[in-house]
């Protein structure tokens, strides 16, 4: 058969740590300083200062992000993001609002979305380094 080819291999495994919410910023936090590490966050305070995160960013609803730039592996906007964003995956939902110029290389977003910015697309982006030292 023709279509019957397997693969040995998946071509690609996630990092089920770094795909899913470890630590959230809850609502009525306000945090003002830079964001670094591994793992997930899920923002529903506000931010104010740089992200870079190595996996995945979730700002909620009710999240508020104001920098001038969050790195992450994913972002899955749902609040306001209001700085550049470069990421390998990026979701705007219904409710998500970014104001600033995007680098990813895979977007996706929900009717309502909203972006004020310019988008590029790259073949591939450099993962988000964190100095274990932080």
């Amino acid at each position: 058969m023709i279509f019957s080819k397997k693969r040995e291999t998946p071509a690609f495994i996630p990092d089920i740590t770094q795909s899913r919410v470890t630590s959230v910023i809850g609502p009525g936090i306000n945090w003002v300083g830079d964001l670094r590490g591994k793992g997930g966050v899920r923002i529903e305070g506000t931010i104010t200062g740089e992200i870079a995160i190595s996996g995945l960013v979730v700002v909620g609803d009710s999240g508020k992000v104001e920098c001038q730039q969050l790195k992450a592996d994913t972002v899955i906007v749902a609040g306001c993001v209001k700085g550049d964003v470069t990421c390998q995956k990026l979701e705007i939902r219904s409710s998500g609002k970014v104001w600033g110029d995007v680098v990813t290389t895979s977007f996706s977003s929900e009717d309502g979305a909203f972006l004020r910015g310019q988008m590029r697309m790259e073949e591939t982006i450099a993962p988000v380094e964190v100095d274990e030292r932080e």
